[in-house]
This record gives structure tokens, C-alpha cells and sequence, in this order.
């Protein structure tokens, strides 16, 4: 599809310095920048399950900042990113609020694309929610919401970022949650496949918050083996397709879900990983995660899906291009249009963080 004249916003990056800024992955990016061995070498001693998450661990172990992305966005027509949480580690009740000053600061715009939003990290089950929420909104004027790591995954060989499976139907996150309807901010729902039904919960208890959900639910597995069991064989894909399938339609059935075409490329899914600096051919993409796209089409609509290239972590399996043109195939293969990547490129983000065109 010719997508020529259509304008970008990249919804879902990362920006992180291991070294400057507290990242729960700053002290094994420190130790494997002190072993005298290669990166690859290092990473085998690292557990299965965080190789399968990451693919490469080259990007987890140097800083990533907006020279690094205007390099792999290579000339894309991305006039705005939104930048995402990761795993800040600041120490105190309003620690968290380091990574939203620290983003602000970047070096954003020039030659490159401006920073349109800022997405924080904040749990609303922990104690002083309200005014840590307070503090990200004090940092910038950018802020629009936050994401709490909440992606669990019942296969122990599948790395989770908590340790219950449960986190967003605890009463304490619910009571919590009613701070961001309060100050109409937005919520980043990262989760594996099977905790779809709990986001459907969220988005009903509460219809006034706007809800983003990050990579179509990651279904880990997809598209080939990954951990002890997940995915394991054709027959196991089927099940883990038709299940997500269901769970998705059943929230896109809420009208304050979005969803974004984004983290299709992580290695979680069961990608092969190619080799370093290698991107996957589209046609082999659209293959594995096209009856994925398809079906987030048909149930949320192209006005309600954005996309975001979820770069670095997207980048051992996919460049930016790539990622780009895949997305493109897919609403071509739906009977789109233009009018449809603008909504999937552009126009839901801009809607739904508020950036400024």
C-alpha cells in the first residue's frame, strides 16, 4: 500500500540509559560491560526465560536515547513519540517520578521527531498513588497517564514482571484506579493474552478511563515455542489463537479501550531471532502475526487501534520500516485505505494522548 503522504506518530518507544538512571536491568548491564567476554557469550549465562524475552540483549546493555532512535527510524515521517515507562527503579514513594524529568530533559525534536507524550510509571495499589500522579503531572506538561508492570504469565519458563497473576482486580489497585478518572488520565494495560478478561473487567469498572492496550495482549507463544509449554506445537497455537481471539473481542466491546498494533515483533511471541542487524522480511511478519492484525481490525476498528513501533525491544526481530510496513500489508489485506493508516498512524494517538498536531 502506498503510504506516502501519510504523517506518523510512533505511540510506544522506550528510552533508557542503564548506566545514568535507575533501571532494575542498570546493574547486569554494568556486570557485562565488566566481563571480558562478548555480549553473546555473556548472555548464555543469563536464565532461558530472560533470552527468550529479550532475543538480543544488545539494547538492554547501552543507553538508548533519541539520537539511537532518529538512526533506526531512518528517515520515517514520525513527527511525534509517545514514551513509555520501563522499569525505572527510584527509590521512595515518589521515586518513580525521576523517569518522567529525566525523559522531559531528552533531547527531543531538531532533525528528529518531538516527544508528544509522556506515559509514567505508578501502581495504584501502592500507598501515595494520588500524589505520585500529582508529581508526574508537576514534571511535564506531557504527561497523559501510566503503566504498571502487571504482565504475568502462568509458564514459570515465561519471564512475568510480577509475582501474582492477578494484580488488576486486587481491591487495592481498584480503589486506587479512581485517582486517574479523577485527573482524566490514560492507563497502559500491558498483559499476557490470558489476563484479557481482567483488563475487560477494569474497562468496566471503570467506562471514564481511558485504557490502552499495549501489543494486542502479547500472546506469548503465537507464533512459535516459547517457555516450559506455551506454544509448544500447531495445536497449542490454535488453542492460544482462539482464546485470545474471544478475549479480545469481548474488550473491544468496551468503548474505552484502544488497542495498539505494537510489540507484534517481540521475540516473546516465538519469532525466530535473526541474525544481529538483520530485520525480518514483511512477507515472513505478515505470515505469523497477520491473522492477529486482521481480527484487531474487524473487532476495535482501524480509529481505534495505534500503532507503536516498540523499539528498542522490537528490535532484535524487526527495524522500524519493517514494523511500518506490516502494519501498512495488514490494512491493505482488510480492504483499507488511506483513511485507515491515518487513523492507525496518526490519528488515534493524537487523539487519545492529547498531542498537539
Amino acid at each position: 500500500m502506498d503510504r506516502t503522504n501519510i504523517r506518523i506518530i510512533d505511540a510506544h518507544i522506550h528510552q533508557w540509559d542503564p548506566f545514568t538512571t535507575p533501571r532494575d536491568f542498570g546493574l547486569t548491564a554494568k556486570a557485562f560491560r565488566m566481563l571480558p567476554i562478548s555480549v553473546d557469550m555473556a548472555a548464555k549465562l543469563a536464565p532461558r526465560r530472560d533470552r527468550e524475552f529479550v532475543g538480543d540483549p544488545t539494547a538492554y546493555l547501552h543507553p538508548y536515547l533519541p539520537a539511537d532512535y532518529r538512526a533506526d527510524a531512518a528517515g520515517e515521517p514520525i513527527d511525534a513519540v509517545a514514551h513509555i515507562e520501563v522499569e525505572w527503579a527510584g527509590k521512595g514513594p515518589l521515586g518513580k517520578v525521576g523517569e518522567t524529568e529525566w525523559v522531559a530533559a531528552l533531547p527531543f525534536g531538531g532533525d528528529g521527531p518531538a516527544l508528544g507524550a509522556i506515559l509514567g510509571s505508578a501502581d495504584p495499589a501502592a500507598p501515595g498513588f494520588a500524589e505520585l500522579l500529582d508529581a508526574h503531572r508537576d514534571a511535564s506538561p506531557l504527561f497523559r497517564g501510566i503503566r504498571t508492570m502487571v504482565a504475568h504469565h502462568p509458564d514459570p519458563g515465561i519471564r512475568s514482571f510480577t509475582t501474582t497473576g492477578s494484580a488488576l482486580t486486587a481491591p487495592e489497585f481498584l480503589d486506587g484506579f479512581a485517582h486517574l478518572a479523577e485527573r482524566e488520565l490514560s492507563f497502559e494495560a500491558w498483559v499476557y493474552s490470558h489476563a484479557l478478561p481482567d483488563v475487560s473487567s477494569l474497562a468496566e469498572c471503570y467506562p471514564g478511563v481511558p485504557i490502552v492496550l499495549n501489543h494486542l495482549g502479547t500472546p506469548a507463544g503465537i507464533v512459535g515455542p516459547v517457555g516450559k509449554q506455551t506454544g509448544a506445537n500447531p495445536s497449542r497455537r490454535r488453542e492460544l489463537f482462539l482464546r485470545w481471539r474471544d478475549d479480545l473481542a469481548e474488550l473491544a466491546g468496551h468503548q474505552n479501550v484502544v488497542a495498539k498494533v505494537s510489540g507484534l515483533m517481540m521475540p516473546i511471541l516465538g519469532h525466530p531471532v535473526p541474525p544481529r542487524g538483520t530485520a525480518t522480511p514483511v512477507q515472513d511478519l505478515l505470515e505469523r502475526i497477520g491473522p492477529l492484525l486482521d481480527h484487531a481490525l474487524t473487532v476495535f476498528g482501524a480509529e481505534r487501534l495505534l500503532w507503536g513501533s516498540n523499539f528498542p525491544v522490537d528490535k532484535p526481530i524487526t527495524s522500524i520500516t519493517n514494523s511500518i510496513d506490516t502494519i501498512a500489508a495488514a490494512v491493505a489485506d482488510h480492504g483499507g485505505g488511506a483513511k485507515e493508516l491515518d487513523q492507525i498512524f496518526h490519528g488515534t494517538a493524537r487523539r487519545v494522548y492529547r498531542i498537539e498536531p
